[in-house]
Order: C-alpha cells, then structure tokens, then sequence
C-alpha cells in the first residue's frame, strides 16, 4: 500500500515538469481504440467515414443484402405502412448492399450526427436539400454517383444495389473524418443497464404500422437478438440469419406530410427531435428509459429512470422508431 502512495506522489510531481511529461505518458496504458458506432475494439484506429444508405423492407426487397454487417440499423415507417431503413456501415463494409431505395424526410435527423455519407436512389428535392442542409455528404444513384448497380435477378424499383467501399471512397475532404459515437456503450468488465438494471426478456414484439410487425427474440446460443418479420424468420440473401446485439426502441410521433407517393398516400414524417419513452434490450434483458435528440445534428442520448446514462453491450444494434399513435411494443 506503501509504495503504491509513494508512486503515485511522484508521478504527480514529476508531471509538473514539462520534460518529463512524455515519459510520464509512456508510462500510462493507453486506452484501447474502439470502433465508436459499436464499442468493439478496433485493431487501430479507423479513420473512415460513416456510411448511412437508404434499405428496403418490402416484401419484394426481402431478403435484402448485407443489411446484417451494418453498425447500426434505423427502422422507419413510411408510406403504406411499410418500413424501410436507414442502414450504417462503419467497422464492416461488405462486398454488396441492398436494395437501395429514396430518401425520406426523416433521414436527415437520423443521419445528421454522424456528419458522413448519405446513399439512397431518388427522392423529393426538399428532401435531399434538407439532408446536405444537415452537413451530409448527398450520393445518389439517379444523380450519377459511382458504386451503384442494377441487377438482373429482380424487378425494378428492387433492384438497386451498391458497393459500400465505392461510396465511402467518394467522400470529400469535409466527410472523411470518423463518426462519434451515437450511443454509449458499457466499458470493458461492465454490465449493460438493461442486464444491470432491467428484466429478463426473451422477446420483443413491435407494431410499427398494421402491416409491419417486427420481432426479436433473445438467442443465448448466438448471444444477440434474432429479427423475424412478423412470424418469418428475417434473413440476409446467403441465408443467414439477421440479428442484433442490442435493440432500442424510440416511441415517436409520425406525422402526415403534403407529398404523396405514386398510390396516392400521404409520406409520413417521424419526428425525432424533443424527448420520448425508450425501452432498451441488451443481453437478453430490457430496461425502460428516456430517449431526448435537442437537434436535427445531435444524438440520441437515453437516460434512465434514476437520471443515469444508458449504456449499451458493444456490438450492433437496431432503433426501431415505433410511433406513438397506432404503434405497440410488448415484452415477453
């Protein structure tokens, strides 16, 4: 006990002196680089953009590709009452992604902290307008972006797909930088608030829309959360099964905007700015939070009943923005 007061009287002594102080820091471990979108550490660190692009969730886009490699993945409602998602590729960029689909009013708030990359294939102007307003870098397919393709094995409009290396390679010297991380994530030893502090649950089932009913259940065996759609098990195009390790549920208000889709219904907005009721699954448990986002170019942050930060297992995870009118979450 001695000698560990004596060492460190000394180490705060000598930091004093400006000529030892780089010693005094190759003295210190130096924290482990992380990749900050999932807290899993990194060989080195990255300095890469994040790539953000605009998935289907049709039952003519199922089953999507490499939708499970991302960091992180937004689930959304939109006209009709199906979902689509806001898909993030950071520390996995897979050979192949899709299909790619229009941008969305909404997106720009999801995207916006990340200040990277935002792919997607048509869209209204204002849309795309109010995306770059939010400091991202627009890539589009109908624009003439590179890295994006069409396939011959489906139908258009399903049949867009990109090449994720591609479009991250196209960043400008403004979006080139990192992301910060978009949720906290439990230190090495820790345990996650839902497994310190929540249920034991094994499933999650959501109502997004009448037609939209997305479940997860807690798998042991492959330690994450494994998606269905509805009662069908969601699976990537080679097969695999798609999960999450974390899955955090945003209760929201969606509301009707002017513009209408090709059917006539009207494009729903989430609204994702403000605060709301937040349920968070991690490790086969689920604690009840509250989720606040100030601004369009702010995070998510989640906060718990006793006033303390949320953290997350590192790993993936998946938002489901579940609105507030019409929308459900049950546990089990």
């Amino acid at each position: 006990m001695t000698a560990g007061v004596v060492t460190w009287q000394a180490e705060k002594h000598l930091s004093g002196l400006p000529f030892l102080e780089s010693a005094i820091a190759a003295l210190t471990p130096p924290s482990a680089p992380a990749w900050p979108l999932t807290g899993v550490p990194a060989d080195a660190s990255v300095d890469r953009p994040a790539l953000a692009v605009k998935i289907e969730n049709s039952v003519d886009a199922r089953p999507q590709t490499g939708l499970d490699a991302a960091d992180m993945v937004w689930e959304q409602v939109v006209e009709g009452g199906i979902t689509r998602f806001v898909a993030v590729y950071h520390s996995d960029l897979p050979p192949e992604i899709g299909p790619v689909r229009s941008i969305r009013p909404m997106d720009a708030a999801i995207a916006a902290p990340l200040d990277g990359l935002l792919a997607y294939s048509g869209g209204v102007p204002t849309y795309v307008t109010a995306a770059q307003d939010a400091g991202l870098q627009a890539l589009s397919q109908d624009s003439g972006a590179d890295g994006f393709h069409r396939t011959t094995t489906r139908a258009a409009p399903h049949n867009v797909y990109a090449v994720p290396q591609t479009l991250v390679d196209q960043a400008d010297a403004a979006h080139r930088a990192s992301p910060g991380a978009q949720f906290d994530h439990s230190a090495a030893g820790e345990r996650p608030t839902a497994v310190d502090a929540g249920q034991p649950t094994t499933t999650l089932e959501l109502t997004l829309s009448g037609v939209s009913r997305p479940r997860w259940t807690w798998s042991a065996a492959d330690g994450r959360w494994l998606r269905s759609e509805g009662s069908t098990p969601a699976v990537e195009a080679d097969g695999r099964r798609i999960g999450a390790t974390n899955v955090v549920v945003l209760r929201v208000d969606v509301v009707a905007t002017e513009a209408r889709d090709p059917a006539g219904n009207p494009v729903p907005e989430t609204i994702l700015t403000g605060t709301g009721r937040a349920l968070v699954a991690s490790g086969g448990h689920a604690v009840e939070a509250t989720w606040s986002k100030p601004g369009s170019g702010d995070r998510v942050t989640l906060t718990g009943a006793d006033g303390a930060p949320v953290t997350l297992a590192p790993g993936t995870t998946w938002v489901e923005l579940v609105p507030n009118g019409g929308g459900a979450v049950a546990t089990g």
